[in-house]
């Protein structure tokens, strides 16, 4: 079942979108922005900054696999390293709406670990849900929500908001500057939302085509901006990021030998991989450092405390493996973070 649904996927990625040029989106805006492609990659050259450079932070989707990016934020914090903007796509505008609010590494793992927050993604059992989807068909011009779709959303939301947040939060009124990027699939072209309510932009895009219903905001209907630009590198640089750090939750992509190709499902796993992967491949290219950490075999769905506690593991261990690289860079553009036991050490003295 689980394949089936994940098979979806690279269709949607499959669609290309149109090229525009760099632009710095204004705050309490929603605007169109464009996929990287490889062209577009190779040929960037980032524009000396006359003033202190902003850091952006890009955290790429992928469902469960979001623990990695809190153990990427739990090294990163510690170093010294502070974000001037923030996008994120799918799980990674979760992780990022909340490091905007001021949410804690800490307090974003627990909930993790918890397993509330995939919990709270697959309000039912996916398996339970498809079951029961015809029942739901018959139902569908009694609900509000009448989009395509087995779940509506509104209880991951809730959950959301519940945490850090209200229904009544703008965007545009948040300290640190975000961006959840979503597809409208009305006109099919990725947009950065910069305004309204943090708890709708979140539902919107983690909507999973196929999986969750889309949500209408403005007069266009968002679904997850994963099947466009799931690292949204670019996004940050269009935000006005001179320097970014990207962090690929994506597992990874390497050649195999045939005989992983003879039990069921293994072609739709391996197209799923791919679609990624080609996605994702430009975005990266366009970002200063892109932590990776190891995610192979967590599951876009998994609400496995297990697979929480080892995708947090793969995030600090790629983090802590990206800082003498990132010490470097960002010396090189005269930022030296001062890590936090340097800051507690200075108090206490």
């Amino acid at each position: 079942m689980i394949n089936l649904r994940l098979a979806l996927l690279p269709i949607f990625s499959l669609s290309l979108c149109l090229h525009t040029p760099w632009a710095l989106a204004a705050t309490g805006e929603i605007v169109q922005t464009s996929a990287a492609d490889r062209s577009e990659a190779r040929s960037f050259r980032p524009a000396a900054s006359v003033t202190r450079p902003k850091i952006g932070l890009a955290l790429g989707g992928g469902g469960a696999r979001g623990a990695a990016e809190v153990g990427v934020l739990k090294i990163l914090e510690k170093e010294g390293i502070h974000f001037d903007l923030v996008t994120g796509t799918s799980i990674g505008s979760v992780i990022g709406g909340f490091y905007c609010l001021g949410a804690t590494p800490e307090q974003m793992e627990k909930e993790f670990k918890s397993g509330a927050v995939m919990r709270n993604f697959m309000a039912v059992p996916l398996t339970f849900r498809l079951i029961i989807a015809p029942a739901f068909l018959l139902l569908r011009p009694l609900s509000h929500n009448k989009y395509d779709g087995l779940y509506g959303g509104n209880k991951f939301r809730k959950y959301l908001v519940g945490k850090l947040a209200s229904d009544e939060g703008l965007i545009e009124d948040m300290k640190i500057p975000f961006a959840a990027i979503a597809l409208n699939v009305v006109d099919g072209r990725p947009y950065m939302i910069r305004k309204g309510h943090l708890g709708y932009a979140m539902q919107a895009s983690c909507a999973v085509p196929a999986l969750r219903k889309p949500v209408e905001i403005d007069g266009m209907l968002f679904s997850d901006g994963g099947v466009s630009c799931n690292l949204p590198v670019k996004q940050c640089r269009e935000m006005g990021a001179d320097f970014v750090i990207a962090v690929n939750i994506d597992e990874p992509f390497e050649q195999v030998p045939l005989t992983a190709f003879k039990t069921p499902g293994s072609i739709t796993k391996r197209m799923v991989k791919w679609a990624l992967f080609d996605i994702d491949e430009p975005q990266a290219a366009l970002a200063d450092v892109t932590i990776h950490p190891n995610t192979e075999g967590i599951s876009l769905i998994s609400t496995r405390r297990s697979d929480a506690i080892r995708g947090i593991k793969a995030g600090e261990a790629a983090a802590t493996a990206a800082l003498p690289m990132l010490r470097k860079k960002l010396k090189e553009i005269g930022i030296e973070p001062t890590p936090a036991a340097a800051v507690n050490n200075n108090s206490q003295n």
